[in-house]
């Protein structure tokens, strides 16, 4: 197709504003569109958790999520009519949050919601077939469903502009924007983004993608925001938050003298790339995805340090810039037997490295792993049995981060509490099993991600961590604690009730 007349060609931001504003006087009625997505449970929990499983969705989504709610909203400002390339402009939002009243602590409070995408779209200004968005930027290529997560993932902490050309076999995506607010919040500085991603569909049974997307923090003199640094702090009392205490020490009643801020030495970067493949329509296999994702995050800015009275601001950039992260996910959906069992499988991989740090023991330093499958059975078109399992194993790499055993205080450190805070139980490796089952309702018929479901749920946990669920247990590592069990809890039981579907 060749390029749209004189009229049309001008600025994208001119564009949006002639679109808006005929919409306001020609839009028919249909121009707006809504669609959601909820999830509500009932899981009274007997054994003092807070009505999940397990910690969190490396053990599958399934009984390991909470309530939630998402609404998206659509608005055409301006409709072309199908097959031509004329102008067309429209605006979306999207609302959603974690709570609903009477099914989780937060009792279904607005103030727990946010606006999470607010953008406008653009098509056919300036050449056919590519689509500008203006505002929130998030770009996926797809998920792992059985874990609900997004390895291959870009922008989603970007505001700005980008174009995308979009074809039969061809989508390629150019992003430019700030990350500085998803970065920094209230301590805001700019973080200039740009990146791109592309996508080739081969055909009905191959395609594959990938991108990236890279920050850049320029310093801003005087800025106390920007990227300084407090120079000779020790990363130990760093993570101890004792750096005044450890100068104090070292230069008694010389507190006029700690170190005042000074320009990093290196640019605050961070950067992501993502990778993609996907393929199916084999045999019984409908499709399998599997999803790459490398990244570097952006260093952090500063944290108050106080003692004895004192306060002083230490700055950490060059302390935090040394984060890294990996995450490898495949998810392969069958059809096992025609219209009567279908199976999922999915496997996760991840790392956290901080490179820095070579003595606490978190999740900053961690490797994890699982295997996921969901068997669901259909005795009729609604009525479905559901079998799921997995299966997996988090290692921590710097250290003890799992208590054994609700006694296991007295087994680490020499049989002492590690007060101080570089280390938490008497292993590094907590390994978990999970299988749940029971009866699915789906009211529009067979498919393991058909929706809406009605769900009547059992599910059972063996961890090799004490008390490895959200609970009200005393977690301080204190043998004098008044609220401890008696007994090491290893399994973790639940009953559900549980609704979730698309809308």
């Amino acid at each position: 197709m060749g390029y749209l007349a004189p009229r049309v060609n001008r600025s994208l931001f001119a564009g949006l504003v002639l679109v808006s504003g005929l919409a306001l006087a020609q839009a028919p009625d249909s121009r707006f569109s809504a669609g959601g997505y909820y999830r509500i449970s009932a899981r009274p929990d007997f054994q003092g958790g807070n009505g999940r499983l397990g910690f969190w969705n490396l053990y599958g989504r399934l009984m390991n999520e909470g309530t939630y709610a998402a609404l998206e909203m659509k608005l055409d400002l301006l409709q072309a009519p199908p097959g031509t390339t004329d102008i067309w402009a429209s605006l979306h939002a999207r609302i959603e949050g974690g709570t609903v009243s009477t099914a989780d602590p937060l009792n279904g409070f607005l103030s727990s919601f946010r606006l999470s995408q607010l953008y406008a779209r653009a098509g056919n200004i300036l050449a056919p077939n590519i689509v500008w968005q203006l505002g929130t930027q998030q770009f996926f290529f797809g998920d792992l469903g059985l874990y609900d997560f997004r390895p291959a993932q870009l922008f989603d902490d970007t505001i700005g502009l980008s174009g995308r050309y979009i074809t039969e076999h061809v989508d390629v995506l150019l992003t430019v924007g700030d990350s500085g607010f998803a970065n920094r919040g209230a301590q805001y500085v700019p973080i200039l983004t740009a990146g791109g991603a592309v996508r080739v569909h081969v055909n009905d049974h191959f395609e594959f993608g990938g991108g990236g997307q890279i920050g850049l923090e320029p310093f801003i003199a005087g800025n106390r925001f920007s990227s300084y640094i407090t120079p000779n702090v020790r990363y130990e009392d760093f993570a101890r938050r004792e750096v005044l205490r450890r100068f104090l020490e070292e230069n008694p009643g010389r507190f006029d003298q700690f170190q005042p801020p000074q320009q990093a030495g290196a640019l605050n970067t961070s950067w992501r790339a993502v990778g993609y493949v996907g393929f199916g329509g084999f045999g019984p296999l409908r499709w399998n995805n599997f999803f790459a994702r490398y990244q570097r995050l952006h260093p952090q800015n500063f944290y108050s340090d106080t003692f004895m009275g004192q306060n002083v601001t230490v700055y950490t950039a060059d302390l935090t810039r040394d984060r890294y992260g990996l995450q490898l996910g495949d998810e392969a959906q069958f059809n096992l037997i025609q219209d009567r069992l279908d199976l999922a499988v999915a496997g996760l991989f991840g790392t956290d490295r901080d490179f820095a740090d070579t003595i606490v023991a978190s999740e900053m330093n961690r490797q994890y792993m699982s295997v996921v499958a969901r068997f669901q059975l259909y005795l009729t078109s609604v009525v479905h049995v559901l079998l799921e399992g997995s299966l997996a194993q988090e290692r921590s790499l710097n250290g003890n981060l799992f208590r054994g055993s609700f006694d296991s205080i007295f087994r680490s450190s020499q049989g002492l509490p590690d007060t101080r805070g570089l280390e938490f139980g008497d292993q590094n490796l907590r390994n978990t099993l999970q299988l749940k089952t029971g009866l699915v309702l789906n009211p529009t018929g067979r498919g393991i991600y058909n929706r809406p479901s009605i769900r009547l749920l059992y599910g059972f946990q063996y961890s090799t961590m004490h008390a490895a669920f959200g609970n009200a247990f005393a977690e301080r590592i204190d043998q004098f604690n008044v609220f401890s069990p008696s007994t090491t809890i290893a399994w973790h039981h639940l009953f559900s009730l549980e609704s979730e579907g698309w809308f």
